[in-house]
Formats: structure tokens, sequence, C-alpha cells
């Protein structure tokens, strides 16, 4: 274990990291432009496919209308859960650490912590709940999800134990949340679509002189 911040970072980790940002800092100038720029663009991605797998359900009925609601709220609690977790752990980042050159453009300042990784975290909730509302949508955001996680460690901002816990925990909150908060909406949609309109008051006959 290495002594990181209040965390100790399992060596296997570090090691890693350092085999990978080596890796990447002697990779075609191509390939170190095509992942530093997936690290932000892939989180677009999983958003549009989300939205569309969110469109596929608008014209089903009250269920499938729910999630197409509650779509977004997994990837917004998680991230906050991942930012939550980072003053807990303290863990200071690995290109302040670990003496290497790395790709990114400047190693996020003192006191961003590095665990859990906020973009794996987003990446694995918005591909886990693209999965839950479209099988095949989620197959495509599944690898992207990956990406976009070792995108992290490749451009040297964090460890790969970071984004592994990212993604985990992103994906169980998008397990969790999505039945959770679709069921009760659902029923709500229910309710609402089953809820007889006011009736008119009838006018009273009057008898013709």
């Amino acid at each position: 274990m290495l002594d990181n911040g209040s965390m100790d970072v399992p060596e296997i980790s570090a090691e890693w990291y350092s085999d990978v940002v080596d890796a990447a800092a002697g990779s075609p100038e191509p390939v170190q432009w095509f992942v530093g720029h997936a690290t932000e663009g892939v989180i677009l991605l999983l958003g549009a496919l989300l939205v569309m797998a969110a469109l596929s359900r608008r014209s089903g009925g009250p269920h499938d209308r729910a999630l197409a609601l509650i779509a977004p709220v997994p990837a917004l609690l998680a991230y906050v859960g991942s930012e939550f977790l980072k003053t807990v752990v303290d863990e200071e980042r690995p290109c302040r650490t670990i003496g290497r050159e790395i790709i990114a453009g400047a190693c996020p300042p003192p006191g961003d912590w590095s665990f859990p990784s906020n973009h794996a975290t987003i990446a694995g909730a918005l591909a886990v709940t693209t999965l839950l509302l479209s099988r095949r949508l989620g197959l495509v955001a599944l690898p992207l999800a990956a990406l976009g996680a070792f995108s992290r460690v490749f451009v040297g901002v964090h460890y790969p134990h970071d984004v592994i816990a990212g993604v985990l925990f992103g994906a169980l909150v998008a397990v969790v949340v999505t039945p959770l908060l679709a069921r009760p909406t659902g029923e709500v949609l229910r309710r609402r679509a089953n809820r007889p309109d006011s009736p008119v008051p009838k006018l009273a006959s009057r008898s013709r002189p």
C-alpha cells in the first residue's frame, strides 16, 4: 500500500497507473488527441444515448413514461454521491504524487480529490440507466463508459481503482434508483391517466308550456 492522503493506494493500482501513463506519453499524437478528447466527449455521447433511450419510452404506458421522466436522476445522484465520497476519502491525485509525465493539460488543483472518479461514476450511471431503458442502446453505451473510464487513467488524472470504483458506484446507483423511482412515478401517471374528467353539470330540463 502507498500512503496517499488519508487513503492507502493499492500498490498494484499505482503500478498500473505508471504503466498506462508511460504508454500514453509514448503513444502517437493522434492517439493522445483522441483519448484526451474522449475523456469529456464520452460523457456527452452517453448523455445523448440516454436521451434517445428515454424518448423511445415516451410513447409507452405509464411505467415506460415514468422511466423516461426519471432517466437523468440516477446520474445526478451518483455524481452527488461521488462528490461526498471524495471528501470522506481525501485521496491525492496520482499526477501529484507519482512522478510521471501525463498528457492531460494540467493536474487538477489540490483539494480536487481522486477517489472515486466523477467522470467514471457518471459514465457508469448513464450507461446502465440507458441499458435499463433500451437494451440496444445500452449495449452501445457500456463500452463507451469503459472507454471514458479508461481515458481518465490514460490522461494521468486518476488511478485505475478510482475509475473502477466510480463505474461500479454509478452502475449500482442506476440499478437501485431507476426501479425505485420508476414505480411510484408510474403509479402517479397511471392514476392521472385513469382519472375521469370532471362531470359536466346537467341543466334541468324545462317543460315546454
